[in-house]
């Protein structure tokens, strides 16, 4: 083997279909004529809408598929010649996004140590590379714990601890932060960073977080099965119109630069590098001070949802524990208002889940109470007989929507709950209708099979079947999780729609942005406890307040925090007011109160 070639991975022309078998000759190439070439220790990206073909191209590399067409060498070894399974296997981890489909063992420290185990590691050298990454992980004090007892981003540590005690060359990452929150997703790539220039690892991560994409190396872009586009971070994030095209989204430098030339008319320099936040905060001041525009800001107010809106639900004094030895749930007092979104959010693990578990009374209430005051008069989910009337008004739709779907079509699964009710023939196809086309789907798809569908598909009709029934209030744990930037948008745009036709959002997430752009309040938990329920203004306030709960400010305020901490130094008479959580109105604030000499504060 050459030894240039025994540190590369090429794709080479590839092509792959999931159904090149297919006697009717139905062949939907998931992959098309795929080259890329990446050195050892490459820090990669590789982007794209829903369906675009990262996933697949991640199981060719990992030897879970082979090409169609065409060939893949991984450090020298052609994954189409099974004698070189094993070498590549034990070179190659692959974390997927959803962490149940890989954990296999009965306790935490037992599934980290079976990719190990089964590469025949012995001891103690297995016990220190279980050791080690459950410590790098943050899970080493839950070692003995069940998987089954863990949250939804806990389980996503153990899959990432599992991948790391294999002591891998070549680290894929499929959306495996999603479901982590802000403090540990950060904490995990400033780990596998620092792995892969102490270890040499090659690091390729699959994501549709664009910031977290503005971190690496190199960037492939991939629409239609195709390589669409490729460069560095920067050279890939001007090209506004790429990126539009391939269904994506920019870093917040590159939109908050483009905001700020379009509302002041001055040019973003092209000799400097913006993927770095400095350079992009720097510019940004700039440009705002040199303004010769007269700006004037937005009459948008914002939300502005009623504070003296009537109580939907009512939380009082609730605790819950799974075990004797700590409580998951600690004296919550939590009230939910109607027709108002909001978020909750806190570190994984922390309670979340279990928390809106009791709002629909899946979990009962050891201890205090959830009152429900609905249209027929106050429910109480520790009451029986309370409960069929409690889940027909409060909707519950979990973070893996692929888990409530079982019928055979879409419109069986939809119906559903419908049937169950009672409710008459007609009345169900109308009202199955009304719901698919709330969540944006057209009634092509009622006849299909719903695990045809895409993951934002599968999430709608998921949706759809609580929807129909009516709910007053509506719990999503993670709408928007796993989808893509135009995805994303389309979620929480129906969100807003649901919540303006009077129904009641509580919507669990750890994307610090979305929570502070559409929520009317934020409620943060840590520990089982609530720490704060405010509004976003309020919460994102004080950052220091945010490190102490254990949350991240949104990226936005982060960044427009800098842009502000330089103009400040230049016009300290300045009173720029804020934060706000829309880029354009953020910069109108800041431009308005620059030109008007602090007079103005929105």
């Amino acid at each position: 083997m050459q030894d240039e070639e025994s540190n590369k991975i090429r794709i080479n022309n590839v092509s792959f279909s999931y159904n090149a078998d297919d006697p009717a000759g139905k062949e939907e190439p998931a992959l098309r004529n795929v080259t890329m070439e990446f050195d050892r220790g490459s820090y990669v990206a590789i982007l794209g809408a829903n369906g675009s073909g990262k996933s697949t191209l991640a199981k060719l590399i990992d030897v879970l598929e082979i090409p169609s067409r065409g060939s893949i060498a991984v450090f020298g070894y052609d994954t189409t010649d099974s004698k070189f399974f094993w070498e590549i296997r034990q070179n190659c981890s692959l974390v997927f996004q959803n962490p149940d489909n890989q954990i296999v063992g009965t306790t935490v420290e037992e599934d980290v140590a079976f990719g190990p185990e089964n590469l025949g590691i012995p001891n103690p050298e297995l016990r220190q590379r279980v050791d080690d990454a459950l410590k790098a992980t943050g899970l080493y004090g839950s070692r003995h714990k069940q998987p089954s007892q863990m949250s939804g981003g806990q389980k996503q540590k153990l899959a990432i601890a599992g991948a790391l005690a294999m002591d891998p060359q070549i680290l894929i990452l499929d959306e495996s932060t999603a479901m982590l929150d802000p403090v540990s997703r950060n904490d995990f790539i400033d780990l596998v960073e620092n792995m892969r220039k102490q270890r040499d690892l090659t690091l390729i991560t699959i994501t549709h977080d664009m910031d977290e994409a503005a971190r690496c190396g190199k960037i492939f872009v991939m629409k239609d099965g195709k390589v669409y586009a490729s460069g560095t971070p920067d050279e890939v994030f001007r090209k506004d119109s790429i990126i539009t095209e391939a269904g994506l989204d920019r870093p917040v430098p590159y939109k908050y630069l483009t905001c700020v030339s379009e509302l002041t008319g001055n040019t973003i320099p092209e000799d400097t590098d913006i993927n770095i936040e400095d350079n992009a905060a720097r510019i940004a001041a700039g440009m705002i001070a040199d303004c010769k525009r007269v700006i004037r800001p937005d009459d948008d107010a914002g939300k502005g949802q009623d504070a003296s809106a009537r109580t939907i639900m009512t939380i009082r004094d609730l605790s819950f524990s799974y075990s004797e030895s700590k409580f998951r749930l600690n004296d919550v007092n939590l009230d939910i208002r109607e027709s108002e979104i909001l978020a909750i959010v806190g570190q994984s693990g922390c309670g979340k889940t279990t928390l809106i578990s009791h709002m629909n009374a899946l979990i009962t209430p050891q201890h205090g109470e959830v009152l429900i005051n609905s249209s027929e008069g106050t429910l109480n989910t520790a009451v029986k007989s309370d409960i069929r009337k409690i889940r027909s008004k409060v909707g519950l739709v979990f973070q893996y929507p692929e888990y409530q779907l079982f019928e055979e079509t879409v419109y069986k699964d939809i119906e559903y709950g419908l049937k169950k009710a009672g409710v008459p023939e007609e009345e169900r196809e109308s009202r199955i209708k009304e719901a698919l086309s709330l969540v944006g789907l057209d009634e092509s798809v009622l006849e299909k099979s719903p695990f045809d569908l895409s993951g934002g598909q599968k999430r709608r009709v998921a949706i759809a079947g609580v929807l129909v029934m009516k709910p007053e209030i509506l719990v999503l744990d993670e709408p928007a999780s796993g989808l893509d930037p135009i995805g994303r948008h389309d979620m929480f745009r129906t969100i807003s729609r649901f919540r303006d036709n009077g129904t009641s959002i509580v919507i669990v997430t750890h994307n610090m942005d979305e929570a502070a752009l559409n929520a009317d309040r934020i409620c943060c938990i840590g520990n089982g406890e609530v720490l704060s329920v405010t509004t976003p203004e309020e919460m994102f306030a004080d950052p220091g307040n945010c490190r102490k709960m254990g949350i991240d400010i949104p990226r936005l305020t982060s960044f427009s925090n800098k842009v502000r901490d330089i103009l400040i130094k230049d016009h300290p008479g300045v009173r720029f007011g804020g934060p706000h959580f829309d880029i354009r109105k953020e910069v109108l604030s800041i431009l308005t109160a620059l030109q008007e000499g602090g007079s103005h504060v929105k």
